[in-house]
């Protein structure tokens, strides 16, 4: 799920000006990088002229994301975004709620950042550097996801089943980013809830 730190998204988190201030400084310097992708592709693109386009120094880039390649994989999934499946309705099962979470996710977003969240998977897709970074931040979203669901479920965090199973379900998100053709926001959306529904009739979560 993608941060739902952007204009237009849902559950604004309750933070200081200090930190409301960096959230929009981090999430301009993203969102400039991923239309300049757009514009004239991701190798072409270089941090100097994020940096530009989001007026601030190249120095500063830098405190945000690491390497350019940050700018398309941070956030993918987001502490926010699951706060929504935590949240969903109590009659839900996990992966109903997950699925909840997503539609109210990209339901709050605006045209724009669907758009560059279309460009963020295209770019996956093709550029070998940020498909094999995609391995890499898959960890970060399944904990979080873990996280999620042991607090529905009133489970301990370090249950060994509750983890292989969110390992299992990132499975499916990543599947959907790494082979994924579609360029329709909509579309994807429903493609990723198809994908759930497969996962929930195949996989299932041992009760505690």
């Amino acid at each position: 799920m993608p941060s739902t730190s952007a204009p237009g998204a849902a559950a604004e988190p309750v933070l200081g000006l200090r930190e409301r201030k960096k959230a929009r400084t981090k999430a301009a310097i993203q969102e400039h990088a991923l239309r300049l992708y757009r514009e004239q592709g991701y190798a072409e693109t270089t941090v100097e002229q994020i940096a530009a386009a989001a007026e601030v120094s190249p120095s500063t880039f830098f405190r945000y994301f690491p390497a350019k390649e940050d700018t398309v994989l941070t956030d993918l999934m987001d502490q926010q975004s699951f706060e929504v499946m935590v949240n969903a309705p109590s009659e839900l099962s996990p992966m109903e709620a997950l699925r909840y979470a997503i539609n109210v996710v990209f339901r709050d977003m605006s045209d724009e950042h669907l758009q560059l969240e279309m460009v963020r998977n295209q770019l996956i897709q093709s550029v070998p550097e940020l498909r094999r970074g995609m391995l890499m931040e898959i960890i970060r979203p399944r904990d979080l996801l873990a996280e999620a669901i042991a607090r529905r479920l009133g489970r301990p965090l370090d249950d060994p089943d509750l983890r292989l199973y969110a390992a299992a379900v990132m499975g499916v998100f990543l599947n959907l980013a790494l082979e994924s053709t579609g360029k329709d926001p909509a579309a994807s959306v429903a493609q990723l809830g198809d994908l759930i529904d497969q996962v929930d009739r195949v996989v299932h979560l041992p009760e505690a």
